[in-house]
Parts: C-alpha cells; sequence; structure tokens
C-alpha cells in the first residue's frame, strides 16, 4: 500500500508540474483546445520516456524531469515576436523544432567531451545559492498569481478562486507538516485531490470536450510541420543549451544533497541522455526537458528519496500519453490548484538557497557578489517583453531572465574575485621565497 500510494504521488506530481507550459503556450500560440490537449498528451509522452531513460542510464536519481523554463521563455518570447520578425506562429513553432534539434546535438557533444564536469566547478555554494534565491523570487509572481485565479477565467483576481487556492495552499502545508506518515508523506497529492474537489464542488473547475478523438493513440512528430532553419531562433538555442547545463548540473547537486547520496553523478551519462531528451521534444513538437531542481522540494516535503515509487510514477506517466481521454482529464486540474498543491514544495527551494550561502565564505567579497547578483537578477526581472523589442532575440531571450542574468553575474564576478585572489596569493608565496 506504501509504495502504491508513492508511485501515485510522484506520478500526480510529475503530473501537475507539467500541464501548465503546453497550457500557456498553446493559448500564446492560438492553438485550438484540441490542439492544446495533444500538445499536453506529447509533453506527457517525452517526460515520461526520458524520466526512465535518466533513472536507469543517466544520473540514475529520482529527478523529475519536466519543460525547461527557460524554453518555456523562448516559447513565449518568439510568440510575441512573431510579427516583429515576419513569422507566422506555424513557421515560429517549425523553427523552435529546428533549434530543439540542434539543442540536443549541443549536449552530447558537450557530455561526449565533458565539459559538463568543467561547468561542475564553477558551482559554489555562493553560485548555488544565488541560483535558488533568484528560481524562488522569479516563480513566486507566477505562482501568487495563478494561486489567487489570475488569468483562470479574466485577468483580475477572482474571488472564488482566490479562496479556494488559498485553502488548498492550507490544506497541503496542513497535510506536510502533520505527525502522521501519510499524511505528511502524501500532502502534495491529497492537496491536489482536496482542491480538485473544492473547484468541482463550486463548478468552476474547466474541463477540456473530449469530441470523439480515438480512444488509444500514439503521439505523433513534428505537428508543426517539417523543422525550418532560422539563425536567430537557432543562436538562441545555443545559447538555451549552455544556459541550461547551469541547471542540468545544480538539479543533480542538489538532489543528490537531499538524497545524501556521495556517489558519482554521472554528469556524462545524463548529459547524453538530456541532448536525446531535447531531440525527442524537437520530434515530438513538445518543450525543451531538463531536470528539474524543485524535486528537492518535493523530496524534503514527503521524505520519500527511493527510486522504485519515481519510475512506476514515470511509467504510469508514459503508459497515460496513449490515452487522449486520460491525458484530457488529468490536463483538466484547475491550473490554481496545481500552484497551491506545489507552493511548499518550491519554497523549499530557498531553504536550500540559504543553506548554499551559510555553507560559503562569510567575507566582504562574498557578500559583495552576493548583493550585486541579487540586485541585478531581480532588477531584470522587471524589465517588460516590450522594452526588449528593439534587442536581438538571442540577446532578448537571456536578458528575459533574470535568474540567468543574475546567476551569469554571479560566477563571472567570484571567478574574477578568486583569480585575483589566487594571483595575489602566487606573488605573497613568489615573495616570501625570496626574502
Amino acid at each position: 500500500m506504501k509504495g502504491i500510494l508513492a508511485s501515485l504521488q510522484w506520478f500526480v506530481f510529475i503530473l501537475a508540474g507539467s500541464v501548465v507550459a503546453p497550457l500557456t503556450i498553446g493559448a500564446a500560440f492560438g492553438m485550438s483546445v484540441l490542439e492544446i490537449s495533444t500538445f499536453v498528451q506529447r509533453t506527457f509522452f517525452v517526460i515520461g520516456i526520458v524520466s526512465l531513460l535518466q533513472a536507469f542510464f543517466g544520473h540514475k536519481k529520482p529527478i523529475v524531469e519536466g519543460p525547461a523554463v527557460l524554453w518555456w521563455g523562448v516559447f513565449l518570447l518568439f510568440a510575441g515576436l512573431g510579427s516583429t520578425i515576419s513569422a507566422d506562429a506555424s513557421e515560429v513553432l517549425r523553427s523552435i523544432e529546428m533549434g530543439m534539434l540542434v539543442s540536443g546535438v549541443l549536449f552530447i557533444l558537450l557530455s561526449v567531451f565533458r565539459v559538463i564536469e568543467q561547468v561542475k566547478r564553477i558551482f559554489t555554494p555562493i553560485v548555488t545559492g544565488t541560483y535558488f534565491i533568484l528560481l524562488v523570487t522569479q516563480i513566486s509572481g507566477p505562482f501568487i498569481k495563478g494561486i489567487l485565479g489570475v488569468g483562470y477565467f479574466t485577468n483580475e483576481v477572482h474571488g472564488t478562486v482566490a479562496v479556494l487556492g488559498i485553502v488548498t495552499a492550507l490544506v497541503t502545508i496542513l497535510f506536510a507538516t502533520s505527525r502522521w506518515f501519510y499524511l505528511k508523506s502524501y500532502s502534495v497529492l491529497f492537496g491536489i485531490a482536496v482542491g480538485w474537489l473544492l473547484f468541482i464542488l463550486f463548478d468552476i473547475e474547466k474541463r477540456i470536450p473530449f469530441n470523439g478523438q480515438s480512444l488509444v493513440s500514439f503521439p505523433e512528430v513534428f505537428v508543426w510541420g517539417v523543422p525550418v532553419f532560422d539563425l536567430g531562433i537557432v543562436v538562441t538555442s545555443a545559447v538555451v543549451t549552455l544556459l541550461l547545463l547551469i541547471n542540468f548540473v545544480a538539479s543533480i547537486d542538489v538532489v543528490g544533497e537531499v538524497l545524501e547520496d556521495t556517489s558519482d553523478s554521472r554528469y556524462n551519462q545524463a548529459g547524453i541522455v538530456m541532448g536525446i531528451s531535447q531531440i525527442l521534444s524537437g520530434v515530438f513538437s513538445a518543450i525543451g526537458m531538463v531536470p528539474l531542481s524543485y524535486t528537492a522540494g518535493f523530496i524534503l516535503s514527503t521524505r520519500m528519496k527511493e527510486r522504485l515509487p519515481f519510475v512506476v510514477g514515470s511509467l504510469l506517466l508514459l503508459i497515460l500519453s496513449f490515452f487522449p481521454a486520460i491525458t484530457m482529464f488529468f490536463a483538466s486540474i484547475p491550473v490554481p490548484v496545481g500552484y497551491a498543491s506545489m507552493l511548499l514544495a518550491f519554497s523549499n527551494m530557498l531553504v536550500i538557497g540559504l543553506q548554499a550561502y551559510m555553507k560559503a565564505e562569510r567575507d566582504q567579497h562574498s557578500l559583495f557578489i552576493i548583493s550585486l547578483s541579487l540586485m541585478i537578477g531581480i532588477g531584470v526581472m522587471f524589465l517588460t517583453p516590450a522594452s526588449l523589442a528593439g534587442i536581438h532575440p538571442a540577446l532578448a531571450s537571456v536578458l528575459n531572465n533574470g535568474m540567468i542574468v543574475g546567476v551569469i553575474i554571479c560566477i563571472i564576478l567570484e571567478q574574477a574575485i578568486r583569480r585575483k585572489n589566487k594571483t595575489k596569493d602566487q606573488k605573497g608565496k613568489t615573495i616570501g621565497v625570496w626574502h
């Protein structure tokens, strides 16, 4: 019974964290309800396959694969820039397919030549802490808006949705802090169940109609059309690939710490699977995937560290993707419920970030790096898409992400100061020898 509930909670957690991205991207590109539902189906399919590949051949840890925030941003960015770059939605989507294929090849090459191991060296406690602080800061806005119902019916706070969203969040937190093992370990699952039931009782659930599609179907390839080459999107994809390495390494490391797993993190093997996942996302017209760092918060909240329930949960999601009717049913989970039930798991990332800072050296240089990185990163988050309209899309996709900008600033500052201090030390040793 314990294993069944654990697997079911992993399944629901993976599913709930994967639905929002295709729904919002589909709406941004003006897709129909049917197109969005098949988009969700393909996303589930790729996530299921990649999660199993990583669990058996990649990093071999229970880390949820899901739509990368960077790729999510690229989709939304080019959806808004479509008219600016004189391309319709279909052509933009086909170009992004090519971008994901290019990203996959780059990831495999970086893994084969062991570049990923070099990236890990720059992930000091200061960089890791900055990454998580900025990540939580960046997603806190969408989370609060989602829980309060902004965008669910209208772009204003919806009273009933807001109340039920807050209740769902409180119920999930109460479950997570309960002394009862089952309530604590399966808080996300129970939270989603309670929230979804409340939305049904108050008749504010959005149902996706089933219009006579096949009961069983295999996700189609290149749904948006044959990939086409667009220099701006390909360059953007190359930049995204390098930046995803930051997310990739951080996710593996932080989940390893939570699992207290000191074994080899298998970065190169996981990187090859990561490349395969990008290629699959391009082929099946889905969203580029990445190991999600908030898995660490989920594990901390539920205390489920075993790999088998995760594997079963991923397998369930893969099987689900072959049944459109069931896929659309789960895609009907109210977005506010998904946000509310995962609020605690995401907030635990802030704890991880603060703990990372506590491991760093507490000197003036460290405080300078942290304060400047956070200020710049948070400041960039306030830039509106309109303010970046005149900038090349490859650069705009980076400047549109305060988390990435802040982390890059942090890495540059720390490496520069570390190199400067190392040079001083070497000069001091040289002087000591002569004297």
